[in-house]
Formats: C-alpha cells, structure tokens, sequence
C-alpha cells in the first residue's frame, strides 16, 4: 500500500542556494532506493513537503527529518493511505516562493504570509494538487 505524509518544519539557520541544492540531490538519491517520492517546498522559512511511498520507508524518513539540524518544528499536518502517487515522475521536486508561485502560495493560506500549519488536511492536498500542475519547479 501506498502513503503519503505531509509536514512543515521551520529552517533552522540561515540556508543558502548551495545548502538547497545538496538537500535536493542527496532527496532525490536517497528517495529513489527507497522508493519514495515527493515534493518539498520553501517559502518565508518554513518547509513544507509531501512524501509518498510504503509506510515504513516514510516513517524512517520523517523520523530522520526530525533529527536533521536544519529543521525545527517539525509537525505532521496530513497522513493518509493514497491509491496513486502524485509524484511519481520524480523522486523529489523542489518548489519555491517565485513571484509566479506565491500567489498560488498564499491562495490556501487563512493569513497574509505562507503558514501551512494552520492549513487544514484537504487544504494542503488541494495545495499539491495545484501545485504539480501549475508552479515553476526548479531543478539543482
């Protein structure tokens, strides 16, 4: 069976393109053997990422997540069995707060700046669902 797990965290220092870029590469490397996909997204310090795959390879990941330095506040805000993956051309997107994608940012947002976690759990799948189809991704 498939899962999907959705969470934001805080960043915890000061990130750069460099410290992104090797997030991004070592996802998508690491992802791939384990059979997890995914998109990760950064705006106004906080990120937010959806995860999908078998249930104990997402389980491992977050609880890795959780000890990873550069994340504070890590909240599970959605956790669901899925009948397909979403992301299933990649094994880990990268979305972040472009002129283009803020708008779509703050369209599910109850406040005037980025906060998915006071988004509900249908708001943040309609959020990925947008998303996938309607953002500019950008590839390290």
């Amino acid at each position: 069976m498939l899962y999907q797990l959705t969470y934001a965290s805080r960043v915890a220092k000061a990130l750069g393109p460099s410290d992104i870029k090797d997030i991004i590469q070592a996802s998508k490397h690491n992802n791939h053997a384990k059979g997890i996909t995914g998109m990760l997204c950064l705006a106004s310090g906080i990120f937010l990422q959806q995860l999908e795959g078998e249930r104990s390879n997402i389980n491992a990941l977050y609880r890795h997540i959780q000890r990873d330095s550069r994340h504070q506040e890590a909240d599970i805000l959605d956790f669901a069995e899925i009948p397909y993956r979403r992301f299933g051309a990649w094994s880990m997107g990268l979305m972040t707060a472009t002129t283009e994608n803020e708008q779509l940012f703050l369209k599910y947002s109850s406040q005037a700046s980025f906060d998915p976690y006071t988004m509900s759990a249908s708001t943040l799948r309609a959020f990925f669902d947008e998303m996938v189809h309607n953002v500019r991704w950008i590839t390290p």
